[in-house]
């Protein structure tokens, strides 16, 4: 047997008692962001990555779903696993149709790997540009990646520093899938929502048809509050942001908890305050139906959606 790798020293373990949300997520919420991280008995971590989170495993993110009041979740690969797909699998299997997937894989996946991704309930793959998280991986690799999953309908997740955008967007633009972003292209909120950076990043959604994910704002936040002691209006600095977004995508914004909530050290958020944080940016109840449930529907589930 062998020994279990401790914790990366500083990282904060996931929320052990959320509270109870004040607002009630509509009737069929997806939560369209989240991961597990093993268990690593179970399912040891990646030798080459870059953390060791703690456990959060496909258990503990049902229970949060039920306790929130989330219908369905999709599954993002962490990259403490690697290119190894079996928590992420296992758990959109165990969902029993409630769960999809978002994979990481390597240019020399066989298509009969693929097809028995997609047929476990694998929608897409990420790639991710912060090399804090995963080594950079060449252009042309992740163009055969994507060349091979565009016929299977799939889509690409991009998770890269806003800053980074202008030497990247010309590679994005050449992909020949729907493309998501994490966070709104983590924007760096101490500048204006309406300035010219973010500006430019809602340009490249515009004329790419890129959904975006207004997820994350405990990890952009600069000046908080933080979503703890039954604090409702948490973390205002980025509320501008994500009410840009969604006022200008309504039907391409998307919503997740991002729980396990990786690579957090200053403080770990309350998971259902997180859930009081939506009608902060949602402002509407036709807002909230196409984040919550319309959208990711739409992406997720084509032939159960509205």
């Amino acid at each position: 047997m062998s020994t279990l790798s401790p914790k990366t020293p500083g990282w904060l373990d996931w929320h052990p008692d959320p509270s109870e949300p004040a607002f009630a997520l509509p009737a069929g919420t997806v939560d369209t962001h989240c991961h597990v991280f093993g268990p690593q008995a179970e399912f040891p971590f990646a030798p080459e990555r870059k953390y060791t989170p703690c456990d959060g495993g496909k258990d503990e993110l049902f229970a949060l779903r039920d306790h929130l009041g989330v219908a369905s979740n999709v599954i993002v690969q962490a990259t403490c696993h690697g290119a190894d797909n079996s928590a992420m699998v296992d758990a959109v299997q165990a969902s029993g149709g409630r769960a999809r997937g978002i994979a990481t894989v390597r240019p020399d996946v066989t298509d009969a790997e693929l097809r028995r991704l997609d047929a476990a309930g694998v929608r897409g793959v990420r790639f991710t540009f912060l090399r804090r998280l995963a080594d950079a991986a060449p252009q042309h690799d992740l163009a055969a990646i994507a060349k091979r999953i565009a016929p299977l309908g799939w889509h690409v997740v991009l998770y890269f520093e806003s800053a980074d955008l202008p030497e990247l967007e010309r590679f994005f633009s050449s992909l020949p899938t729907p493309l998501v972003v994490d966070h709104m292209g983590r924007p760096d909120v101490a500048q204006p929502a309406d300035g010219p950076h973010f500006t430019r990043f809602l340009r490249f959604a515009e004329r790419h048809e890129v959904w975006v994910k207004v997820t994350c704002p405990e990890r952009l936040s600069v000046t908080g509050p933080p979503a703890l002691n039954a604090e409702r209006h948490p973390y205002t600095d980025v509320v501008p942001f994500a009410r840009r977004a969604i006022e200008e995508f309504p039907d391409r914004v998307l919503w997740g908890t991002d729980w396990p909530h990786p690579n957090l050290t200053g403080h770990m958020p309350d998971d259902g305050l997180l859930v009081d944080y939506v009608p902060q940016v949602a402002v509407t109840a036709e807002q909230r139906r196409k984040l919550l449930v319309d959208n990711p529907m739409r992406l997720y589930w084509p032939d159960e959606g509205a």
